[in-house]
């Protein structure tokens, strides 16, 4: 393997020690025994959590491939899961807020079990089953782990400011070092011991469980909206709603679509990116590469969110215009430089650049999971708060599943270039959201339980 990909992995090492060990009194939060101990729980659970869903990523699609099936028919699978993430994952989650938090994550452990089980059959309508309840699994992920959390963070009575401790360091281990030692973990299994592609899947069910076994035994329940007079549909238009009648949640839910939907389209496009000749280029040990990137940008987000200045609401806007100008740069590559015609070989020099490039996204990446955690803390209502969240995730996925389809329709340097314009789109209207919330405030967001059943149509 170059040298190039080593250097490149400890100098990002390197930084991301210096930035965890150079942290002064300025760039902590003094917090109680009583929040370290409920934030370590956390922590733990949503490790384990994260470790089931990285081991399955590298081999989701070498597993289908294995069993023989084609591009097409693998490309089917793929859109079957995020399509089910948008119809019936939105419906699950958002019963969390009505049914219970910790209910909904128990749910998400023995769905996700139930997918990967369907790993061993060979079958294409069982494989599809287990794609269609991986997608619900990945809803419940993303909206009930972290509606808990916020829910139990206020019921303690735990001061606002720490809940930016509890996200950074949950995407500092969670989308970081756990990422990368289950990268290597299910290396190990299914190349050094010789288990085959299905045994990262096993391996993922096992941590899901340990991480049900921990959620049943310490955590407690909490609700969005309890009450028994609330069908679905009515929560649904409760959400809406909300939406509609406050700008900061609704520009809140286009960044984050902007951004993810950039994020998960980038997924698909940076191997053919860096190897568009057939390079040999080592893939588990770029991810790991991307997933260190992703731990500094979460460092760099745990000092920045324990000062007061700048605001979340401001550096934002940097974030997603820095991401922006990483993803321009295979469009410079393929303008500048001529484009080798040789096959195979090594990474190539416009490769190496676009890497480092690539490396730059993902620490936007780290920077934009703790940031965005915090604004949602902040500006979604608590008793429709996993609602909402799946609400935001229905135009990313309907964004990915468009991709999906046509990924082989386009060009990948326009494909990159659509997603410099939706980063930069997401910069301007985080620009807007500081704007309103620099704005002196004139009314403050009335609980959706206590408003008027006449004025409101939230109560029906």
């Amino acid at each position: 393997m170059d040298v190039f990909y080593y250097v490149v992995f400890g100098v990002l090492g390197l930084v991301v020690a210096a930035l965890e060990l150079s942290k002064n009194n300025k760039d902590r939060i003094n917090t109680s025994s009583a929040f370290n101990s409920f934030k370590n729980n956390y922590l733990v659970v949503y490790s384990l959590m994260m470790a089931g869903d990285w081991l399955q990523g590298p081999y989701v699609y070498y597993l289908y491939s294995t069993y023989g099936f084609s591009k097409g028919e693998i490309g089917q699978l793929f859109i079957a899961g995020f399509g089910s993430s948008m119809l019936f994952g939105t419906i699950v989650g958002s019963l969390a807020d009505k049914q219970g938090r910790k209910r909904a994550c128990v749910t998400y452990c023995i769905t996700y079990i139930l997918s990967c089980i369907t790993k061993h059959s060979p079958q294409y309508k069982v494989l599809m089953v287990g794609r269609v309840l991986g997608g619900i699994a990945t809803s419940l992920l993303f909206s009930s782990f972290e509606s808990w959390l916020v829910a139990e963070h206020n019921k303690r009575s735990f001061e606002q400011q720490w809940l930016s401790v509890t996200f950074s360091k949950a995407v500092f281990f969670g989308n970081g070092l756990v990422a990368i030692i289950a990268g290597l973990f299910g290396n190990l299994l299914v190349h050094s011991f010789s288990l085959g592609p299905v045994a990262p899947f096993d391996a993922a069910a096992c941590f899901l469980a340990i991480g049900m076994a921990v959620i049943l035994s310490s955590w407690t329940e909490n609700y969005g909206d309890p009450s028994d007079n609330k069908d679905l549909i009515t929560q649904f238009r409760g959400a809406a709603v909300a939406i509609a009648s406050d700008e900061k949640i609704a520009l809140l839910g286009a960044i984050q679509s902007l951004f993810e939907g950039s994020m998960y389209t980038f997924v698909f496009l940076w191997t053919p990116a860096l190897s568009p000749n057939d390079e040999e280029i080592p893939h588990g040990f770029i991810f790991a590469t991307f997933m260190l990137a992703s731990m500094l940008g979460s460092s760099l987000a745990s000092r920045l969110l324990a000062r007061s200045s700048p605001k979340v609401e401001s550096y934002m806007q940097i974030v997603f215009l820095i991401s922006a100008a990483s993803l321009l740069l295979p469009i410079l590559m393929a303008s500048f430089i001529a484009p080798s015609k040789v096959k195979g070989g090594g990474i190539s020099f416009s490769g190496c650049f676009q890497l480092l490039g690539f490396c730059i996204f993902e620490a936007c990446v780290g920077l934009f999971w703790p940031s965005i955690m915090k604004m949602r803390s902040q500006y979604i209502p608590e008793e429709a708060r996993s609602t909402i969240m799946n609400f935001f995730r229905i135009p990313l996925n309907i964004f990915v599943c468009v991709v999906l389809y046509n990924v082989n329709a386009f060009p990948i340097t326009v494909m990159f270039g659509m997603c410099s314009i939706f980063l930069f789109v997401a910069s301007l209207l985080q620009r807007r959201l500081m704007m309103i919330v620099d704005k002196p405030k004139t009314n403050d967001w009335t609980p959706l339980n206590e408003r008027n059943t006449e004025e409101d149509p939230l109560n029906i």
